[in-house]
């Protein structure tokens, strides 16, 4: 272990980090945003989403344990390739069959490989890093995650406005394949552990064993778990339905220009993301985790202009304007918040615990997702014409939660 932050072997996961959720952050604005101009239904779309979440939510147990009993390198370089693989056999399919079937199965196989790969990533930076720089580290993780998220959906959105859904798709898998070439030159410790039984059985006794160390060692964790969920389901699930539906369907722009503005809003979110991190990295002697309740009521207070633009204003781009400022303050709110919540797991959580931990956070906070979207597909659908009131319902939900739950951020476990 280097005692400096960028060392070489995580200067490598930097790069392939880069690389590799560049082409995710593109590949996961096109194929939802195809089905969306294909259909113009809300509700099919919220419900291919949830359908999407199903696989990484299942997968991520398994991800966990994976990660620690396999060497995570290898983990990061198979599932790069494979992901390679996927793009590669929809884009020759595409034009053959029930497209929407072929999507949904896609998005659940995309996603499904994520949510095994992400607990890879999380569960390597300790390893990869001293103690003294694990939240810095994870900043760095964080900033890259939105830098790519920022510049995946603005410039797949310029693509695919101008030249369709194929070039995006060849593009995201050229950025698998370099990542996965990148990846092999990692080298991350790794020390085997035991187990004679099939992965299924270990990764539910690894689960079990997870929630037990949650329980009992660290409720508090189980606690913020409950938060995260609550704002899956009611805040973030409603972003990820009506940022696409709203920008496409309802504000009332041409085609090519919708596509194109909803590409920058997806990247006002990245770029909200990216000042988060940066912020977490810069302050991250200053901030207290005592204090990140204030973070969460600041998120979900930022919904609320949202719904006062809807009612008050009739230009599309006035209200297009106040969506992307809102969820740009959203998502540095949100960042700095799950960079404290990401270090303090790790640092309290033991080596051989902390990639099944990370899955037990990642497999339970994403169950309310699905959920989440689903919800928002159908309402949006039901209250077509008075979208604000979708909108408005979420900000209340969410700040009562964030309210309700701000004591938890005050209990001396955080100290």
């Amino acid at each position: 272990m280097s005692s400096r932050l960028f060392s070489k072997d995580f200067t490598l996961v930097v790069i392939g980090q880069i690389i590799s959720l560049f082409g995710n952050a593109a590949l996961r604005f096109a194929l939802p945003l195809y089905l969306l101009n294909l259909t113009g239904s809300s509700a099919l779309y919220g419900t291919v989403t949830a359908c999407a979440f199903i696989p990484s939510i299942l997968l991520s147990p398994v991800g966990g344990v994976v990660a620690d009993r396999v060497n995570k390198r290898n983990i990061m370089v198979i599932l790069d390739f494979f992901t390679a693989a996927v793009i590669l056999v929809f884009s020759l399919l595409m034009n053959t069959g029930n497209l929407i079937v072929l999507l949904t199965v896609t998005l659940m196989i995309l996603y499904g490989i994520a949510g095994a790969y992400q607990p890879s990533v999380q569960a390597s930076i300790p390893a990869l890093v001293k103690q003294e720089h694990v939240m810095a580290a994870n900043s760095v993780i964080n900033t890259i995650s939105s830098f790519s998220s920022l510049t995946g959906p603005v410039l797949g959105g310029i693509l695919y406005s101008a030249y369709g859904l194929r070039p995006v798709l060849w593009v995201c898998m050229t950025c698998f394949v370099l990542s996965a070439v990148m990846e092999i030159f990692i080298r991350i410790p790794f020390q085997r552990q035991a187990s004679g039984d099939s992965i299924w059985k270990t990764a539910g006794a690894d689960f079990a064993d997870s929630i037990l160390f949650i329980r009992r060692k660290k409720p508090v964790i189980g606690k913020v778990l409950l938060v995260i969920c609550g704002i899956n389901l009611f805040l973030s699930a409603m972003l990820m339905v009506a940022l696409p539906y709203l920008i496409t369907e309802i504000l009332g722009f041409e085609a090519e220009q919708a596509n194109r503005l909803c590409g920058y809003a997806e990247g006002a979110l990245a770029a909200g993301g990216l000042t988060g991190g940066i912020c977490a990295g810069i302050f991250a002697g200053r901030l207290s985790i005592r204090n990140s309740g204030n973070l969460v009521i600041a998120c979900a207070a930022s919904v609320f202009p949202v719904g006062a633009s809807l009612l008050l204003f009739s230009s599309g781009m006035i209200n297009y304007i106040v969506i992307t400022v809102c969820c740009f303050c959203i998502m540095v709110f949100s960042t700095v918040f799950s960079v404290q919540m990401m270090s303090f797991v790790q640092k309290e959580t033991p080596q051989n615990l902390i990639g099944k931990v990370i899955a037990v956070i990642f497999t339970v906070s994403m169950c309310a997702q699905p959920l989440g979207n689903a919800l928002y597909g159908v309402l949006f659908e039901i209250c077509e014409g008075v979208e604000a009131a979708v909108v408005l319902f979420s900000g209340v939900v969410s700040v009562a939660i964030a309210v309700s739950t701000r004591k938890i951020f005050n209990n001396d476990s955080f100290q």
